[in-house]
């Protein structure tokens, strides 16, 4: 290797030096000491206490675990084709040729940018709470009051409608996919007399799998972790009906102080996570279609 090919390698590694100390200083080395806490009784102010699987063993006999578990899954398995729904919709119908689509689309994905927020999320409490706004809709059609936030019954469909509001991002994505689809393929399909229905699932469909493809991932791992939502708006209850996993996992770690137990949940959900999406991958190979 020549002097100045070394100088070059050196420049390059100077340059990317911030985002390398970042990744091993605040990924790397935080998700070791994870791994090893893991194996551990540590509660913070106490050295950690060697203890091999003895958390994992525990968690298979925490009920409140697998309630988070339950939970979150079924959250995760209603929400997320919701949200990719009313996305895929919306993106269909700023497609068209119509005024002012710029204006609307970037409305709709303003709540994408505030859903997460403190200040949001207490709005939504506001609205389905006793007096709020969406009783008092109800109350003029003749429905009684309903206890939205703290009723089993509903508690979590508060969430996740809350959720759905925030579909601006993957919108987007799916009109930039609309968008590059030749049109040439919607002129032979009305040549051979395909009607709207017919060109969107021969069409439409097919070629916009694989956006399909990176919107399913990415908001089904955002979904795994859920949190703020639930902590603000209802705590994890009414009698742990929103009890999510990362809401579980914070109230372990901060509240009780069992770290290495909130550790060992953390690589769970990790595994969780990865064998999802291993198995969208997986299941991908049948309906993701490509141009090669």
């Amino acid at each position: 290797m020549s002097r100045g090919e070394i100088k070059r390698n050196v420049a390059g590694y100077l340059f990317i030096s911030p985002w390398l100390i970042g990744f091993l200083g605040f990924i790397i080395g935080p998700m070791i000491a994870s791994l090893y806490l893991s194996f551990t009784d540590y509660d913070l102010l106490s050295p950690a206490r060697w203890i091999g699987l003895g958390n994992y063993g525990n968690m298979m006999e925490d009920s409140r675990f697998w309630k988070s578990l339950q939970v979150t899954l079924w959250f995760v398995l209603v929400s997320v084709p919701l949200k990719l729904g009313a996305a895929l919709l919306l993106a269909l119908l700023f497609n068209s040729k119509r005024k002012a689509t710029n204006l609307y689309a970037t409305v709709y994905y303003i709540p994408s940018i505030l859903g997460g927020s403190v200040a949001v999320a207490v709005m939504w409490r506001q609205l389905f709470s006793l007096d709020g706004v969406v009783n008092w809709f109800t109350a003029k059609v003749g429905m009684e009051p309903v206890d939205w936030i703290f009723s089993p019954d509903h508690s979590l469909s508060v969430i996740i409608l809350q959720v759905m509001w925030q579909f601006g991002a993957p919108m987007l994505i799916f009109l930039s996919g609309l968008k590059a689809i030749p049109k040439d393929l919607y002129e032979a399909a009305s040549v051979d007399g395909a009607n709207g229905l017919k060109r969107f699932l021969s069409v439409t469909l097919p070629m916009l799998t694989p956006v399909l493809l990176f919107n399913l991932v990415m908001q089904t791992i955002h979904a795994f972790l859920t949190f703020s939502q639930a902590y603000l708006i209802t705590g994890g209850g009414p009698l742990d009906e929103t009890l999510f996993y990362a809401l579980y996992l914070y109230d372990q770690a901060f509240t009780h102080h069992k770290m290495g137990y909130a550790s060992a949940m953390a690589w769970v959900l990790l595994a969780m996570m990865a064998s999802c999406t291993a198995l969208i991958f997986r299941s991908s190979r049948k309906w993701a279609h490509y141009e090669s």
